[in-house]
């Protein structure tokens, strides 16, 4: 079964993101597309970005980098859990994709944004220039959650249908989307074993 890579994007204390991480996390158990594994940059701890080579070489001198890029290497898809800060996404979030290179080429990804009138989808729309030019696809099917904390109960995420309908519908399209795109993973994964 291919795994997809949930990833919390922020690192805030008190954040958002922990909670609504979780509710997605069942949702992909219960969807059975996938297995699942969270990374929590918070907990991932990557420093910003000291490797002193450029990420394409992959000639990789910290062992920070090393897990971290053997942990991508290992997602079949990914799917980001991103707040949006000053109509952005966070920094946390850029330094984790820009540590690796060849690691997330030919994977889909989605995206589960958060935040005030606009749901986090400014975050997503700068978020989809940086993931395509690292040669991922998104899926036009996301999560945008508005004025989230509302949904927030004594640190739980309390979705609503359309949430849930949505998280469904982008988890459908990743199986998909990652289905069609195995070929050129497995064949990019055989040229970099190869060199």
């Amino acid at each position: 079964m291919p795994q997809l890579m949930i990833i919390v994007g922020s690192t805030r204390p008190g954040r958002a993101g922990l909670p609504i991480s979780r509710w997605f996390t069942d949702q992909a158990k219960a969807h059975g597309g996938f297995e699942t594994a969270v990374t929590d940059l918070a907990e991932l701890a990557l420093p910003l970005l000291d490797e002193p080579n450029v990420p394409r070489l992959r000639q990789y001198t910290r062992q920070h980098t090393l897990d971290w890029s053997a942990v991508v290497d290992a997602a079949d898809a990914v799917v980001f859990i991103t707040p949006e800060y000053n109509f952005g996404y966070p920094a946390t979030i850029k330094n984790a994709i820009d540590y690796l290179h060849a690691e997330w080429h030919h994977k889909p990804v989605g995206f589960v944004s958060y935040g005030g009138v606009s749901a986090g989808t400014r975050a997503v729309q700068q978020l989809k220039q940086v993931v395509t030019t690292l040669r991922m696809l998104p899926v036009f099917e996301g999560v945008n959650i508005a004025w989230h904390p509302q949904f927030i109960r004594e640190g739980e995420f309390h979705a609503d249908g359309a949430m849930d309908q949505a998280a469904a519908a982008m988890l459908d399209e990743l199986v998909r989307t990652e289905e069609a795109l195995r070929p050129l993973r497995a064949s990019s994964r055989r040229a970099l074993s190869t060199s």
